[in-house]
């Protein structure tokens, strides 16, 4: 089971670090059209320096998540990450899902589960 958390941890952190490293040096594919609803949402941002935030965020949370030992940390700075971008395209692209968004719903949810007794703490009195 330990081996199969940390193959887990790792591709799950290498996806979130790859992301933020082609955002920071500008590879990343082309948006939605700007006339879109997700679009305009994205543009909204983009001014902003909000989506630097977060990919900052998204690199220091994928490299947590790669290590073990820092695995839990990690977690908690991806957790609000992976449930916005379930919500973005649920709600904002209307279902815009693809193999990549289960992929990262169910590696979070598979390393939660097995680090389960670390973050009892936080919902036991």
């Amino acid at each position: 089971m330990k081996i199969v958390t940390n193959i887990v941890g790792i591709l799950l952190g290498l996806l979130f670090v790859s992301g933020a490293l082609f955002f920071f040096f500008g590879k990343l594919p082309p948006g939605p059209p700007e006339d879109s609803l997700p679009g305009k949402f994205m543009a909204a941002f983009g001014p902003t320096g909000y989506m630097s935030f977060v990919k900052v965020l998204e690199l220091l949370g994928g490299v947590l998540v790669a290590v073990p030992k820092t695995r839990n940390l990690g977690l908690l700075i991806l957790g609000p990450i992976v449930i916005n971008i379930l919500c973005f395209h649920g709600f904002v692209a209307k279902g815009g899902w693809s193999p990549v968004h289960g992929f990262i719903t169910v590696a979070a949810l598979f390393l939660l589960w097995a680090e389960r007794r670390a973050f009892a703490g936080l919902v036991k009195r």
